[in-house]
């Protein structure tokens, strides 16, 4: 029971129960704005720095929203700049477009032109080279009619003997030999120089060992190079004997003859792997020349043949000297004879010279009509001129 004023109810009594239901739900209606209150003031105080950075972040959206407007008014100078570069630079590439271009046609002109007369010097090269290949061609035909020529024992001994004729008339005078020349052994030598005494006329015979030293050159093998040396050695050798024996006569010829190698190839080959042919050569007295040593010794004679020939026309020249020597004492006669005479000239000039000027001061005098008598004039005295002034 609850007592409520004069009146007591019951608890389960609706009336007391919608009271305490009402007071119930007052009470925490109060609670509840109680906790409101209180959490207001929580919210309140919570959101004073909250407000105090939206503040912050409002003064920070004006600064952005100035710095935008600041960089759009950048934004605008630099689109302007850039499209006035833009613009100068397109100029310039406009220009430089239109100078390469213009150097590139000049270029290519300039190469065309170039290349024209490249062309035309190719042309004239290759005409050059057509002609030098119709050379080589007549020349490949000539080494082969050559190649012939030696193939041939006959002809290759004309060869030989060809080349010494042309080396002997270019060093020698055409008196000082005798070409195919006889001698007493009814053997004909290819040359005979006329070398004095000593060491008296001297042969020259050309030998072409041709098929042996082509032999030498073919060989492979130990064997053939072997047999090719022996046949070479056999081939010299016997040239030698043959000029010793047909060709040195005593006391017709000198005690020696050349045996003349028309190769410089065969003279170096013999000399580099043969000394002792070439020796055998010296003790039978038959000295080995080529083209070039052939010439070297033809000189030497012909400076033999100098010296000779002025020992022989020594008598001549000192009858000469003394004819000499007279028609220069005949000559320093006349000269002083002569010498004479113009001082003889000398003397009549001056004396005519003298007349001259007497005649010449009386028709002055007589112009000027000086009719006084003329005093004598002296002639003055004649001094002689002294011989040879």
């Amino acid at each position: 029971m609850i007592q409520i004023g004069d009146q007591s109810y019951a608890f389960d009594d609706p009336l007391v129960l919608a009271v305490l239901f009402g007071a119930a739900v007052l009470v925490l209606i109060l609670v509840l704005l109680i906790m409101a209150v209180r959490a207001a003031a929580r919210s309140a105080r919570m959101a004073e720095p909250l407000a105090y950075q939206v503040g912050q972040l409002g003064q920070r959206v004006q600064g952005l929203s100035d710095g935008q407007h600041q960089l759009a008014g950048g934004l605008n100078h630099v689109s302007e700049a850039q499209a006035a570069a833009q613009s100068h630079l397109l100029q310039l590439m406009e220009k430089r477009l239109a100078q390469v271009s213009n150097a590139m046609t000049e270029n290519l002109q300039g190469t065309s032109r170039r290349t024209a007369q490249s062309l035309g010097e190719l042309q004239q090269r290759l005409q050059v080279i057509d002609k030098a290949q119709d050379n080589i061609t007549k020349l490949s035909g000539d080494v082969l009619s050559l190649q012939d020529i030696l193939s041939n024992k006959q002809t290759r001994g004309a060869f030989g003997e060809i080349q010494l004729t042309d080396i002997v008339t270019k060093a020698l005078p055409s008196d000082s030999y005798t070409l195919q020349a006889t001698l007493s052994n009814g053997r004909r030598a290819d040359c005979l120089i006329h070398l004095p005494n000593p060491p008296g006329p001297i042969c020259i015979d050309s030998k072409f060992p041709l098929e042996a030293y082509e032999a030498l050159r073919r060989a492979k093998t130990d064997g053939e190079l072997a047999e090719a040396a022996r046949g070479m050695r056999t081939a010299v050798r016997k040239h030698i004997k043959d000029i010793s024996e047909k060709y040195i006569i005593e006391g017709e010829t000198a005690d020696g003859a050349l045996m003349f190698l028309p190769s410089e190839a065969v003279y170096a080959e013999l000399h580099a792997t043969f000394p002792e042919v070439v020796r055998d050569g010296f003790a039978a007295r038959v000295w080995i020349v080529s083209p070039t040593t052939c010439m070297a010794t033809l000189n030497t004679m012909r400076a033999i043949l100098k010296d000779a020939r002025m020992r022989e026309q020594a008598g001549a020249i000192r009858r000469e000297l003394g004819l000499l020597f007279a028609d220069v004492d005949r000559l320093g006669a006349r000269v002083e004879n002569l010498d004479r005479h113009f001082s003889q000239a000398s003397k009549d000039v001056a004396e005519i010279k003298i007349s001259a000027d007497k005649a010449g001061r009386r028709a002055r005098r007589l112009d000027n009509f000086d009719f006084e008598e003329l005093a004598p004039e002296t002639e003055p005295a004649i001094v002689p001129l002294v011989k040879g002034s």
